[in-house]
């Protein structure tokens, strides 16, 4: 004879039990607002362009650059780093070469490798989104929207869910 309770789930297979039920109703939510939230940034980005009248690119390739800085890169790079999927990354960078907001120099080594780098008006890019960051980051602590303890809850456990899904990725098979 077994007792069922929140945590043993073999009573009724393949139906969540009111614990894992509750938990994931939250968990979508969280989902869908870790997707809300990342399309609003791109459509603060683009605000912000527009504002100063920066229309040639867009909010992605922004942030590309943001996210590049004062480093240089290969494409596989910013892949591996998490921040964009492989074609994504690869035609935004062709973009920003031929606009002129990064240089892209052959590997010595490996002919197929390209680094890049952002030009001065890649890094006057850089600059307004590193501003409207900072921005941000004043009207959340003067609004009493978040404080520091607040904004490391979120990221801890945001990091931890990236390391869960990292894990699913790797040894799922």
């Amino acid at each position: 004879m077994s007792i069922h309770t929140d945590l043993d789930d073999t009573a009724n297979p393949g139906v969540p039990s009111a614990r894992t039920a509750a938990f994931m109703a939250s968990y979508l939510d969280a989902l869908t607002l870790v997707e809300r939230l990342h399309r609003l940034l791109l459509d603060v980005i683009k605000d912000e362009f527009e504002r100063v009248g920066m229309l040639e690119i867009n909010p992605v390739q922004a942030l590309l650059l943001f996210n590049v800085g004062e480093n240089e890169v290969t494409a596989g790079e910013l892949k591996t780093r998490g921040y964009y999927q492989g074609s994504n990354v690869s035609y935004n960078l062709k973009k920003l070469v031929e606009m002129g907001y990064m240089h892209h120099q052959r590997s010595e080594i490996d002919r197929r490798s390209v680094r890049v780098r952002l030009t001065p008006k890649g890094r006057d890019v850089r600059t307004v989104v590193s501003g409207l960051f900072a921005t941000h980051a004043d009207g959340l602590v003067d609004r009493g929207v978040l404080d520091q303890n607040g904004i490391e809850d979120i990221t801890s456990s945001l990091r931890r869910v990236e390391r869960y899904w990292t894990e699913q990725i790797r040894y799922i098979y």
